[in-house]
Formats: structure tokens, sequence, C-alpha cells
């Protein structure tokens, strides 16, 4: 079968088709090589109906603006549409300087979800010119380096958390529930 990979509709389906039939998407891109979509899915009848674990209760957004700013592209068009599809209002951007540029011109925010690794600076960087102009923003770091950028007791500040990548977008939900009932 093929699949166009730019088409929201296709992969907000198969992300809730895998999850209904207890499975799990991963999608994994990498410069120059191009981009794979892994979808695993449970063999027919392996799992009783009663050994099934639900979903813990996603938390749906109530219109609060979020300015996502991930590099990579299939990262920044899965969570912006789980956002979106939410309840959210999501604003996305691939490089810092676009964020900056739209803080300059006044716009607002309730959440900043941002990669660590980004071209030009990184995302504490950002974070902090973010919070220049919104200093009470809780900010939400996604990346592949969590564990080594944990281990450095300076690099969160107040009202800031990290989500390692590969994530579970309910992890990430949860996240994100927790950062904007706390503000």
């Amino acid at each position: 079968m093929t699949v166009d990979v730019t088409d929201h509709n296709y992969r907000a389906k198969s992300l809730n088709h895998s999850k209904q039939s207890n499975g799990q998407v991963r999608i994994n891109s990498v410069p120059g090589e191009g981009t794979r979509v892994t979808l695993y899915l449970p063999v027919a009848g392996e799992t009783l109906a009663e050994d099934i674990e639900l979903p813990a209760q996603i938390h749906h957004g109530d219109g609060e603006s979020v300015l996502l700013v991930e590099d990579d592209a299939s990262v920044r068009m899965l969570v912006s549409d789980v956002l979106n599809e939410l309840g959210y209002k999501a604003t996305e951007v691939s490089e810092p300087e676009m964020a900056v540029r739209l803080l300059a011109d006044g716009q607002k925010f309730d959440l900043l979800i941002t990669d660590v690794g980004l071209p030009g600076m990184n995302g504490r960087q950002l974070a902090e010119i973010v919070r220049n102009h919104l200093s009470e923003i809780p900010i939400l770091f996604i990346t592949g380096y969590a564990e080594n950028a944990a281990i450095r007791a300076d690099f969160l500040g107040t009202n800031m958390q990290m989500i390692a990548k590969p994530f579970q977008i309910e992890d990430l939900l949860s996240k994100i529930a927790e950062m904007l009932e706390r503000s």
C-alpha cells in the first residue's frame, strides 16, 4: 500500500487505528536517509480482553495556546495534529528565530513545547528569550538527549519539565495537562 505521509488525516487515522488495536506508532526521521513509520500491532488472539490495560483518561484542551518549536517535521506535525485534535490551539514553527518573531509581534501563548537541539540556538536559550516576553509560561522540553540534559542541575528552571523522545502520546498529554494546571 502506498501512503502519502504528508496527509494529516491519514496520520491521525493510523495513530487512532493502532491505539484501538492496543498497538503503537513509531516515527523515525534521519536527515539524508528519510523517514520510517513503524506500526506495532499485537498478534490476533494473543491477549485476552480482560488483560488489556485501558489508557488513562486523556486530558482535552480548552483552547489553550501552545507554541511548538521542533525542527523534525514528522515530530512537529504529529504533536501539532494531536494537540489540535484534543482542543489545544497549536502554533508550530521549525526554527527558534520564527518563535522569537511571533513573540516580538505580541502573540501570547499558554505553553511552550520545544526541542532542546534546534538549529541556530538551543531550546534552553529559546526558553530564556520566551521568558523575557512571557515570564510565567510553562516550558516543556522534548528531546532525545534528556538523560544528559537532566543530569545538569542548572538546565531546568522554574516551571520547566522535560520528556524524552521517543515518548508515548499519552505521556506527552499528561505532562501538558499537569503543567497547564499549575499555571
